[in-house]
């Protein structure tokens, strides 16, 4: 199996997940947003986000100790990996910027600054170049324990602070775009579930940063299946957890809403990423996923293209069926359309790409160029 092929895999899966929940609720007449497809639909979309901003942080961590492996200063590694954070803060910027541009009849101003997947991915990013900067004292394996340690730590926090910061210790004093990367609260009167501000979404950052961490631990690198079981089983754990917490007849918060801000929810869904992790590695090592072309792979190597350019196709002025008016096979036919078309769009990156990195070599550029 190509190393962590499991990685894109999560990505595509992640992708495609996403296509059909735009689709469905872009397209769908809304009578048949109470149909048992919608509602289905809707359950799986709640996986995409959690998986895109599990896996930076696991490619993050991925990045940071091959650095560290190659004896860059810490200095060095923080500066690189946060200025990737910020360009893909940037990028969530302008995605906002095009957003309104093409939809200006329709899209409210206040949307420029609406805290979107792509910001806090972003943001996360930059948070995490500093966490590893404070941990990467010492050797690599001293600096990679304690990385592992710390980032749950900060994961736990967060998910420990969410509540008070959603209710009872809103921070109302600051402008309403910069409260909403607290607690998602935009212009309403209070957070906002379907946004994605640092509490709790950059948790899920911190759980894949420790989880990438692992990968390079002794024991995963000698004994993969087995640690992938042991993963496997701590998700099961997790959510075995998460449900008993939420039982207990201990309240901790003056609010407790177990759907949405409570840290129990945040340790339901990092179990349910722990299971599509061990999952994504045997079907990548045993299944069908690299017996032939894998879509899902292909997306993952992608998945902020297809991202950026789906948008605009579905949701936008340039969807491919008129929003709010189609049947169920209608709308079914047009996700056809979205994950083909996505996905000739994927694979000519990717070629592209290839042709790029090429040409590029010393030994494959004109002899007129190379002399200069």
């Amino acid at each position: 199996m190509p190393r962590l092929s499991y990685i894109d895999w999560m990505r595509g899966l992640a992708c495609l997940l996403m296509f059909q929940a735009h689709c469905y609720d872009s397209w769908l007449r809304p009578e048949l947003h109470q149909t048992y497809l919608y509602r289905l639909s809707q359950i799986a979309a709640t996986l995409p986000a959690p998986l895109f901003i599990f896996l930076a942080g696991v490619s993050f961590a991925l990045v940071t100790e091959k650095l560290r492996e190659k004896g860059l200063h810490r200095g060095v590694i923080a500066k690189q990996t946060m200025l990737r954070g910020a360009e893909i803060f940037g990028l969530g910027l302008l995605f906002r910027v095009q957003e309104y541009v093409l939809g200006y009849k329709w899209v409210p101003w206040t949307d420029l600054v609406r805290v979107d997947v792509l910001n806090i991915l972003g943001l996360s990013m930059v948070l995490m170049g500093v966490f590893c900067w404070l941990t990467a004292g010492g050797q690599v394996v001293v600096a990679r324990r304690r990385s592992i340690v710390w980032s749950i730590a900060v994961a736990v926090l967060i998910g420990l602070l969410t509540p008070p910061l959603w209710t009872t210790w809103r921070p109302k004093f600051l402008p309403w775009p910069l409260e909403s990367y607290t607690n998602g609260v935009h212009v309403f009167n209070e957070p906002q579930h379907w946004l994605f501000p640092i509490f709790p979404w950059a948790a899920f950052a911190f759980a894949g940063l420790a989880a990438g961490f692992l990968l390079f631990s002794r024991f995963a690198q000698e004994q993969e299946a087995r640690f992938f079981a042991m993963v496997a089983g701590l998700g099961v754990a997790t959510i075995a957890f998460s449900i008993l917490f939420d039982r207990l007849p201990v309240q901790l918060y003056a609010v407790y809403d177990y759907w949405h801000a409570s840290p129990e929810f945040l340790l339901l869904r990092c179990g349910v990423l722990l299971l599509v992790t061990s999952f994504a590695y045997a079907w990548c090592r045993w299944g069908l996923a690299l017996k032939g072309f894998s879509p899902a792979i292909q997306f993952g190597k992608t998945s902020l293209l297809v991202y950026w350019v789906h948008i605009e196709f579905v949701y936008g002025r340039l969807s491919i069926l008129p929003k709010h008016k189609c049947g169920i096979g209608l709308a079914t036919l047009g996700l056809c359309a979205i994950f083909l078309g996505m996905l000739a769009l994927s694979l000519w990156r990717t070629r592209r790409k290839k042709r790029t990195v090429k040409a590029l070599e010393p030994g494959n550029r004109p002899v007129a160029e190379a002399a200069t």
